[in-house]
Formats: C-alpha cells, structure tokens, sequence
C-alpha cells in the first residue's frame, strides 16, 4: 500500500490504516519522518493523561475504568500500554488486551502495546510519536500507561498534560515518597487498594512531603528534635480533594480508590479535568505542549546526527584506530571526541556524500 493512500484511509477514520501507521512509527520504518509530517497539523486536540506506578499497583485496572468513564461520557479513547520487553520474542511481555478485556472491544477504543527494548528508563522511544498518531487520528483521551520504574516516571510527564502516579500500600511505596522526581511529576496520586491496612499511613506519607515541598509541613509543629511525623499531618493543607482549577498553584490531591471494586473512578476522572482547566486558566498547558514541541526537535536532531555519524564507515573506522591509544592512557575519550568531531563533524550537516 502506497503511503499516500495509507494517509488517506487514515483520514478518513479506518482503524486498519491506523494501526499501519502505528507500527510504521513504532519500527521507524522508511518513509516514517513523512508520515509524522504529514499529521503534524492536526495535532492537539486530545488530553494526554499518563498513568504510572509500582508493577503490580493496578494501573490496568485504573485504565481500564477510567477509560469507561470516558466512554460513557461519549469520548473516544486511544490506550498506549508500555511494557518490559520479551526476552524470547522482543514484544510486550504483558497481554494489555487480555488485562482490558471489557474495554478491548470497544469501537471506540483503540490499545497498542509497545515494548521498551532496554530504552532508558522504561519507556519505549517511539511512545510520543505513537502518541502524536493518535491524536491526530482523532481521540478525545489518550492515556498512556507505562511499566513505572525508574526514570519512566518521568518521561511518561514530559508525554501528557496530567501525570497520574498509582501508589499501594503494603510494598514499601512509602519509601517512593520521599523520591523528589515522583512527587515532582505527579498531578494527581491515586493510592488504589484504600481498603488494605496501610492505605491511610501512605496517603499521610505522601500528604506530609508535598507539605514538605511547599514548606508548610512544620507551621504548627514545635521546634524541637524526635518530632513524630506521623503528628504533623494534621496541619498540612497540601492536598485538597478537590483542588480549584483557578489557584495559583496545582497542589495534587491524594485520592483513594479501590479498583477491584470500582470505587474512586469517578472522583479520578474529576480531578483530571479540573487539572485540566487549571493548566487552561493558568497558560500551563500551552507552556507544556510547546516544552513538548521543542523537546521532539531535539529528539529528531540528535537522532539524525548519530544516524549520520555512525552509519558513516571513515568514521568507524578513524574510531578504531583510536582504540590503542585509548587503552594505553596516551589520549583521553574527551580529546578524542573532540578530534572525531574536528575530522567527521560535517557529517552532522547533512547525509554524506
């Protein structure tokens, strides 16, 4: 199928002419950077909610009513699920179809799930670009879930408009509190499983360091050392349930929800939306939609620079023979570096000759 007809059918709705499209920027096919073109222009209109957290914290689950809500409501929802890498096949290890059966179905949901293939930190290096597909495509929400481990906590934020990060209580997730880049990232914190012991000692948890964050923690706790934490919550005003879109700052509210039985969904799906118009009201959103546009440049520069360099034989070849020096201390990888740019840099310019 030529590409031009593929783009038409993709205009025009059909599912199948999607999912080519998805895998054409998922496997960086040739003709890819075309095709991204092409579909810059109706980018946009869709809210990016990414959902992250622990294995095992039932972000499925989560998305899997969350995307209901959304269907009941009449909105149309894209789902792109990233998961650890098959060691035998190099596909998602995890069926996210089988996990969102009652949604899979769905005419008006569409799931991809794509591997990380050792990216760093988790997330799979084409999940913007997928996302941006599927935008253009047309859905109202597009949620992005991702393995949550390490630095794809913070890849999934700088991918969506709200960042939901999905704690429990009973695996040391206290511990993931006093982490500065999930309490950074997070817009909303779900502690899902509220009715396990420990799910009231986790939301105090992550309450208290958003107190921490903003320094209000300590305003009525005495001055002295063994200060109980646990004691201190109390006047901590961090994180209201139902935060006012037209604050001056977002402080995220920590929710309860028990997924197994259905229970805080609802509320999830309210506090998306009244973060939704905060970034509005505030200009957040657009300040992180272009943050996100110049970020993709960058992404394609430094792509097309080592796709250049590295692909070019002279320039593998200058490397090796630099490889005895290097070992016997006589040249650094710095000094190097700056020679390879010095003698191939006109490679970064453009294809060579």
């Amino acid at each position: 199928m030529r590409v031009e007809r593929l783009l038409e059918d993709f205009s025009a709705g059909t599912v199948a002419a999607l999912a080519r499209v998805v895998s054409i920027v998922e496997n960086r096919r040739p003709g890819v950077d075309d095709v991204l073109g092409s579909l810059h222009g109706r980018l946009g209109n869709a809210r990016r909610v990414g959902i992250t957290g622990p294995p095992g914290a039932g972000k499925s689950t989560i998305t899997t009513l969350l995307t209901r809500e959304y269907r009941n409501a009449g909105q149309t929802v894209g789902i792109v699920c990233v998961d650890p890498t098959s060691p035998f096949t190099g596909g998602a290890l995890l069926g996210d179809r089988v996990r969102m059966e009652r949604v899979a179905l769905d005419p008006g949901v569409f799931i991809r799930s794509m591997a990380t293939r050792g990216s760093l930190g988790g997330l799979a290096a084409a999940t913007r670009e997928v996302t941006d597909v599927l935008d253009a495509f047309g859905f109202d929400r597009i949620i992005i879930e991702t393995v949550g481990v390490g630095q794809s906590e913070l890849d999934v934020a700088r991918t969506a408009d709200s960042t939901v990060v999905v704690l429990v209580p009973e695996s040391g997730d206290s511990i993931q509190t006093l982490k500065a880049g999930v309490m950074e990232i997070a817009d909303i914190f779900v502690v899902n499983k509220s009715d396990r012991p420990g799910a009231d000692r986790l939301r105090s948890d992550v309450k208290l360091m958003l107190g921490l964050r903003k320094g209000s923690s300590y305003a009525n706790v005495p001055a002295h050392h063994g200060v109980d934490l646990r004691r201190a919550t109390k006047p901590v005003p961090a994180a209201s349930e139902k935060p006012l879109p037209e604050s001056a700052d977002w402080t995220p509210p920590v929710l309860r929800v028990v997924a197994a039985k259905e229970e805080g969904i609802a509320e999830l799906g309210e506090s998306l939306d009244s973060h939704f118009r905060y970034l509005e009201v505030t200009g957040e959103l657009r300040g992180r939609r272009r943050q996100r546009m110049m970020e993709r440049v960058v992404e394609v520069v430094e792509r097309r620079m080592h796709q250049r360099l590295w692909n070019d034989r002279p320039a593998k070849q200058w490397l090796e023979n630099k490889i005895d020096e290097l070992e016997a201390g006589s040249v650094t990888p710095y000094a190097v570096a700056d020679d390879l740019l010095s003698a191939h840099g006109h490679l970064v310019r453009g294809p060579s000759a």
